[in-house]
């Protein structure tokens, strides 16, 4: 049994994880049927006594996906966490915080934050898990990473669907707000720590290949395109909402005439 858990919480000693993989694929399908029955019911769940009840276990489900994380590190020394890349400076894990905190209140200004952080931030980490590279489905890592990285989108549409919270164009300035302070955070960590510290990826890639390899190693470059590409890509994300005002824009018009 010792052998077992040392096994399962341990750190991967070759590659387990493959992209677009069944490992890869299925908890992206779970989650997508997930928001798609959630959707289904939406009304019936909007008046059900389960609400409260489901807020609160995605919740906690979301809070304990992001600390297992650490208490992982700090109960398996052969792990050799290091402030280097173990402090809790990263978008996906205080996205998941957020999402736990606005699940019960319904704090507006962190489902504005969350929802660009996740579908501009997060999606490229779904999409290119390369932190589970040595972790597949006989890792508890692996399932560590999904359940946070998908909760989050589960959280997101719940809120959407059964209690209505909607993104205004006002919202992206709360984001890139948060993001700028959390960038701060990380570069000054980044200095601190020294040349392996690599906090945002505003230093460099990831160690296995990801879509953050496009990006030029030399600072100042990497930091104006990255910034082009928040501004992109939050664009993007902020783009549904904007058809959506202007078509009950439109509605509304028509219905006064």
């Amino acid at each position: 049994m010792k052998e077992f858990f040392h096994y399962f919480f341990g750190a991967g000693e070759e590659v387990e994880f493959k992209y677009f993989s069944f490992a890869h694929i299925l908890p992206i399908l779970l989650a997508i049927l997930l928001i798609y029955l959630i959707y289904k019911y939406k009304d019936k769940l909007k008046t059900s006594k389960w609400d409260e009840k489901i807020r609160l276990i995605l919740s906690f489900a979301l809070i304990i996906s992001e600390m297992s994380y650490y208490w992982r590190l700090v109960g398996v020394p052969s792990l050799n966490p290091h402030p280097t890349d173990h402090l809790p400076i990263a978008v996906c894990g205080w996205a998941a915080i957020f999402s736990a905190y606005y699940l019960i209140s319904k704090n507006q200004t962190l489902f504005d934050i969350t929802y660009f952080w996740i579908f501009s931030g997060t999606l490229f980490a779904v999409a290119t898990p390369a932190v589970i590279t040595y972790c597949g489905p006989t890792r508890f890592r692996y399932y560590q990473f999904w359940s946070e990285h998908l909760l989050v989108y589960v959280a997101i549409f719940y809120m959407m669907f059964v209690h209505n919270m909607k993104i205004n164009f006002k919202s992206i300035f709360k984001s890139v707000a948060a993001l700028f302070v959390l960038a701060v955070v990380a570069y000054t960590a980044n200095t601190i720590l020294g040349d392996d510290a690599n906090y945002l990826f505003l230093a460099m890639s990831e160690d296995a290949a990801s879509i953050l390899d496009i990006l030029p190693k030399i600072f100042i470059f990497r930091i104006l395109i990255m910034g082009v590409l928040v501004v992109v890509l939050f664009s993007l994300a902020y783009l549904p909402w904007y058809f959506i005002d202007k078509k009950n824009k439109k509605k509304e018009l028509e219905h006064e005439v």
